[in-house]
């Protein structure tokens, strides 16, 4: 099974993204492919390797992480249990965590409260 057999076609444009934004992402993959986005997967066995000296490092700065409950990266391999879980927190103690209600590109599609949410953070570490 494919990606793709997870997708639903759908009969017309989400309303986060106009047509006109969608034809922009469509040239620019026909103009250079798509194997930009592919190369982070690509990658991923190497990423392991050259972080592995960091293998359990705490990141000690606040964080935090936003997600889509609907994107399906989300849904699957125990991700959802390890952002929710114990392990992550213990590995990122300053963390806080934030599921909206959408997808993979939250930033597009729920844009107000991802900024409202930005700015919520940047807030609680006022200018000295």
């Amino acid at each position: 099974m494919e990606i793709i057999d997870y997708l639903r076609t759908l009969s017309r444009l989400p309303p986060w993204i106009t047509e006109e934004e969608l034809q922009v992402y469509a040239d620019k993959f026909q103009e250079s492919g798509f194997t930009g986005a592919l190369n982070y997967y690509r990658a991923m066995d190497l990423n392991w390797e050259l972080t592995a000296p960091w293998q359990g490092s705490k990141i000690t700065v606040p964080v935090k992480f936003m997600v889509g409950k609907n994107d399906l990266g989300f849904e699957v391999s125990g991700v959802r249990q390890y952002v929710e879980g114990n392990i992550f927190r213990s590995l990122v103690p300053n963390l806080e965590i934030v599921i909206l209600d959408g997808h993979h590109f939250l930033q597009q599609e729920k844009h107000q409260e991802v900024s409202e949410e930005i700015l919520l953070f940047l807030r609680k570490f006022p200018a000295e």
